[in-house]
């Protein structure tokens, strides 16, 4: 069992970074950054996988949007920049114990451990 633990976020100007954390219990495999936006459905951001480092971004936070890793901490961090009003969502720290294939990477359905989430505004 993964316990998930988000800190971060809050109100961001339009272009400007905003940086997030997330703290799990134990070592996961897999783990991943997912959002929902207001009266949207969750939506995939990144995902990481330990066991052969790969990563994957949606297309809209290509460029932007960094996830990096303190493994001797087991925290997780999604750096975000040139934040834009469409970006504004809770976001959620998600992580599964295995490794998982490729192509699950970016369905939610594949975490079995979240986050409570984290709200980040983007507004002027």
């Amino acid at each position: 069992h993964v316990q998930l633990a988000e800190s971060g976020g809050g109100s961001v100007q339009p272009g400007g970074p905003s940086t997030l954390s997330c703290a799990l219990s134990v070592l996961a495999l897999t783990m991943a950054w997912l959002r929902q936006p207001p009266g949207m459905e969750r939506e995939f951001v990144v995902a990481f996988r330990w066991s052969d480092l790969t990563t994957i971004y949606a297309d809209y936070v290509k460029g932007r949007f960094t996830i990096s890793k303190d493994r001797t901490k087991n925290t997780l961090f999604l750096q975000m920049n040139s934040l834009k009003p469409e970006d504004s969502a809770v976001y959620y720290c998600a992580a599964a114990q295995d490794r998982k294939i490729l192509s699950a990477l970016r369905d939610s359905n594949t975490y079995d451990f979240w986050g409570q989430g984290t709200q980040v505004t983007v507004s002027s």
